[in-house]
């Protein structure tokens, strides 16, 4: 699978450059899948954020993302994966050219990736473009952290690990997420990590990865 995780969307030319050319192709040919789940295990997110995601909604917040003037827009909900059958699910997946993941609680959503069976899938699928934003980044990495874990119900701040860095996101974003504070999260997770703004993203393919960047990053370990 081809990666962009981002912290907060497809924000500036660079990173819409870099994201036209792991799509091989125009936006606007492009048919997505908004995946919300995450939203629903994070306290500050619910039906409104919801709904303003998968609706591309024209506020700041969508804009980046499902409101980037695809050819098609549908939604991917998780939870509701494991009760209607791969076989209804799968095709819809295999049949878009990139999923849209939304933040929220990144614990929430590894949980339902890999209750539902996307995470068993993506492995079969190295065209497609998996386009994270905050905790739709995170879930790919081994561990987000503790102080990231909103989901009463997660285990730990363990996630899927399919790649081998860390993220800390929304850097100077929000007053919780200033340099020192993004320097103690690095050491306590103890592994390759990087600090991103709004304004910068990480592409992954075949296990290379470049940061992408018109703003502030930090590269740990």
């Amino acid at each position: 699978m081809k990666l962009l995780l981002t912290s907060g969307g497809v924000t500036n030319p660079s990173i819409h450059s870099a994201l036209v050319q792991l799509l091989g192709k125009p936006i606007a040919d492009c048919h997505a899948l908004c995946v919300p789940t995450a939203q629903w295990g994070h306290p500050m997110c619910g039906p409104t954020s919801v709904r303003g995601f998968v609706a591309a909604d024209p506020a700041p917040d969508w804009q980046y993302l499902s409101g980037l003037g695809w050819a098609s827009l549908g939604v991917l909900e998780l939870t509701a994966l494991p009760t209607i059958g791969a076989e209804r699910w799968v095709p819809w997946v295999r049949e878009a050219d990139v999923l849209l993941v939304d933040g929220g609680d990144a614990t929430y959503l590894c949980h339902w990736m890999r209750e539902s069976g996307l995470a068993d899938l993506l492995p079969s699928l190295p065209d497609k473009v998996w386009v994270g934003v905050s905790a739709g980044s995170m879930v790919m990495t081994p561990r987000i952290g503790g102080s990231f874990v909103e989901w009463a119900s997660a285990p730990d701040d363990r996630t899927l690990g399919v790649v081998d860095f860390s993220i800390f996101p929304h850097l100077n974003a929000f007053p919780t997420n200033t340099p020192a504070d993004a320097e103690r999260w690095a050491a306590d997770i103890g592994i390759p990590a990087y600090a991103i703004d709004e304004q910068t993203a990480i592409k992954v393919v075949d296990g290379s990865v470049e940061v992408i960047s018109e703003g502030q990053w930090k590269k740990f370990g």
